[in-house]
């Protein structure tokens, strides 16, 4: 999308400013030829509030619509063609809700398993949250409704949102938090981008010239609308500065009269109003342009879609003896959540669903003419009575929607401690135990999974979550969900532990880019599961790994063989790691990921490609991405922790040249061919520990290596002047550009 000046012709600077923030809600102004627009939350569903309750806490009513997966259910599927299949029909409910702008995705890092709103949220990892969140756009907007990419940027937890302060180095900040929302704009091109409440190393996001201006339009080529998060504009002189374009909601026409003084006033340049009033204005006319023709959808496909989309989500994170599936028999189903079931996230993002798949009927019509008791688990006597009274029992356990929500951050990830008693009661009586799960956030399994031999993880499935749930547990569906976080033992282990939440106003990101399994990888720690793991009612083999370098990155192909007597779904991960960097990395990170579905004895060569972009580290020095040269060890696998196949690839490198001054250190200089020569035999003499070579004892080198050369010519006792030394220095430099 191009600025459109035109469109704004003929409008004076107080019609350009009003442009610039909402009529009302959920609705901008129409102003001379440019019409009104409605833009409302998703991620997962559309949330088309009409009359005059509205509010974006989710609070009020609106519009049935299909509630597919959240994020967190649905970035199990690990699939971008079902995510933009979603996405397509989420443009297509909009359109037929009246709504020209659907607030997501929510593409943020889970930094920390206790923020509220992960449930809203696609992983721990970069390039997972980036290919889906690109998905979900394009699919979106090929309806011709306006995806608004969200919430740029820094924003992991809930507590304090609107004031504190994301404080994290460019290093951090490129690679892991900006890294997903730079993949969807290159890929996708959103129509607009959400900016966050948060502080941005002390400066709003709204207010942040170098976050909206210097990295989003200039270094990434957005050309869309920036839209501030709801309330999240404390200045809007100096947001309009900074490269906002609209502020939401309506202020009723008083932050409009601030701009118009502001350029009266000189405080604010009239081309920056004149500008954001044009991209609004293109904006309007991009997604009005289809719909004056009236659209519907069908609700029982829609519902069919999210059935399954919630089917491929499913994580079955363990089933010892292979008591999965389950074959038709006298069940007993325990917990309140099979009848009411926790299907999606509380806050600005509750959807009004067009239908509900009940669990307990879902597992009742496909148990036949087997009785299937109901206990919700709050008579513990009952509840075992149930369950040694039948052949299995399937307990359900999890979160209720008041313990995490948006708005405010948990405190702990444990389940309820009724629950965990519940568990162990009834597995006394009744080995054959299945739990399923409902959560939006990362909860501490290690007490489950010492209790119960088979756990199906739902986190949030969406709408009709109740029958994928029963068609996994009965085999109609072979689940081939995969975890997009990390699982730890315990709160804390996480990497977050003890800089979450915001202490007097700022966040520390103090773990750097080791988030989620960089983390527990780097420190070769336990976990309950690890990122990506997820089984399977089949076995699948890996063979053949074959990786090669290319002018683009790395292709990487290998066989997968379907080793079981079911069809079913792989998910082939492909990692990089790179021993002996010179720069601090995790241990290995996901590069690449393609999923691949085989009848039993089938054998299929896929084929990965890795970006060349996805090896890189950002060089704050540089003020660039920097491919390190050296051999790169490519593992293929079910998880970060289930690796099957690894293969080396040597890379060339682009590393920047840096050119060495006096505050360079002698272990610097000698580690680069061009200049250890030259140091070497010049300082040799001037040494006043001798000779500067290999024959110095060990500890005494590595004391040395440290030393900035200026400070070494000055222990020359003025053999080597600093004339002298910035003479060599620049020679050195020169053989080496």
């Amino acid at each position: 999308m191009t600025d459109s000046a035109d469109l704004i012709v003929g409008l004076d600077l107080t019609e350009q400013a009003a442009l610039g923030s909402g009529a009302s809600f959920w609705t901008t102004k129409a102003i001379g030829p440019v019409p009104s627009i409605v833009l409302t939350d998703g991620p997962h569903g559309v949330r088309r509030q009409s009359g005059s309750a509205t509010d974006h806490l989710g609070i009020s009513g609106s519009e049935p619509a299909t509630c597919f997966p959240p994020a967190v259910g649905l970035s199990q599927s690990w699939d971008a063609e079902l995510v933009e299949r979603i996405g397509r029909a989420l443009g297509d409910e909009s359109r037929a809700l009246g709504v020209h702008v659907l607030l997501g995705p929510g593409v943020n890092i889970k930094r920390d398993p206790r923020c509220g709103r992960n449930f809203e949220y696609y992983s721990e990892d970069p390039l997972l949250s980036g290919v889906l969140g690109a998905a979900w756009v394009r699919g979106v907007q090929s309806r011709g409704v306006g995806a608004s990419v969200k919430h740029f940027a820094v924003n992991n937890a809930e507590h304090d949102r609107m004031r504190a302060s994301s404080d994290v180095d460019e290093r951090t900040l490129r690679e892991i938090y900006l890294r997903a929302f730079e993949r969807v704009i290159r890929e996708a091109a959103p129509w607009t981008v959400m900016c966050s409440y948060n502080r941005i190393n002390g400066v709003f996001s709204a207010e942040n010239t170098w976050l909206l201006t210097t990295v989003l339009r200039d270094e990434w080529g957005f050309d869309g609308v920036v839209v501030s998060d709801w309330g999240a504009v404390a200045d809007r002189v100096a947001a309009v500065t900074a490269g906002l374009d609209l502020e939401m909601p309506s202020t009723g026409g008083v932050s409009d009269c601030e701009v118009v003084a502001a350029v009266q006033n000189g405080a604010l340049a009239a081309d920056a109003v004149a500008r954001a009033a044009g991209r609004v204005a293109g904006l309007t006319g991009k997604v009005t342009q289809s719909h004056d023709t009236p659209t519907s959808f069908d609700i029982d496909d829609h519902h069919a879609l999210a059935r399954q989309a919630a089917r491929q989500s499913i994580v079955l994170l363990k089933n010892d003896d292979e008591l999965l599936p389950l074959a038709p028999a006298p069940l007993a189903v325990i917990g309140g959540f099979a009848q009411e079931p926790r299907y999606q996230g509380g806050g600005s993002s509750h959807v009004n669903p067009t239908r509900l798949d009940v669990p307990l009927d879902e597992i009742r019509r496909l148990a036949g003419d087997h009785p299937v008791s109901h206990c919700p688990g709050t008579d513990i006597t009952a509840a075992v009575t149930s369950a040694k009274a039948a052949e299995a029992a399937i307990v359900f356990l999890g979160l209720t929607a008041e313990e995490e929500s948006e708005g405010y951050d948990r405190t702990h990830i444990d389940l309820p401690a009724a629950q965990i008693d519940l568990l162990r009661a009834v597995v006394e009586v009744q080995p054959r135990t299945v739990v399923v799960l409902s959560h939006g956030g990362v909860v501490r399994l290690d007490a489950v999974a010492g209790l119960a031999p088979a756990i199906v993880d739902g986190a949030l499935l969406g709408q009709a979550g109740g029958g994928a749930l029963a068609d996994v547990l009965f085999g109609i569906v072979n689940p081939s969900g995969r975890l997009a976080e990390t699982v730890p033992l315990r709160l804390q282990d996480s990497p977050a532990y003890l800089n979450f939440p915001p202490e007097v106003g700022h966040t520390v990101y103090g773990e750097r880019m080791f988030v989620g399994y960089r983390w527990y990888d780097a420190r070769d720690m336990p976990v309950a599961f690890p990122f990506g793991h997820g089984l399977s009612y089949t076995t699948f083999g890996y063979t053949d790994l074959e990786v090669t370098a290319t002018a683009d990155g790395v292709s990487v192909r290998l066989t997968v063989t379907n080793t079981g007597s079911r069809a079913g779904r792989e998910v082939v991960q492909v990692y990089a790691g790179l021993p002996g960097s010179a720069v601090g990395r995790p241990t290995r990170w996901l590069t690449g990921f393609g999923g691949v579905t085989l009848e039993p004895d089938e054998r299929r060569t896929i084929d990965i490609t890795v970006r060349r972009a996805d090896l890189a580290y950002w060089s704050p020095d540089a003020g660039r991405w920097v491919v390190e040269a050296g051999e790169y060890l490519m593992s293929v696998g079910a998880s970060s922790r289930d690796l099957r196949l690894s293969a080396s690839v040597t890379l060339d490198g682009d590393e920047p040249t840096r050119p060495f001054t006096r505050e360079s250190t002698l272990g610097e200089l000698l580690a680069d061919p061009v200049a250890a020569q030259t140091i070497l035999s010049v300082l040799g003499s001037a040494s006043p520990f001798g000779s500067v070579d290999s024959a110095l004892g060990a500890n005494l080198m590595r004391m040395l290596e440290s030393v900035p050369i200026g400070r070494m010519a000055g222990f020359s006792g003025g053999k080597v002047t600093r004339q002298q030394l910035d003479e060599l220095l620049a020679g050195i430099n020169a053989q080496r550009s």
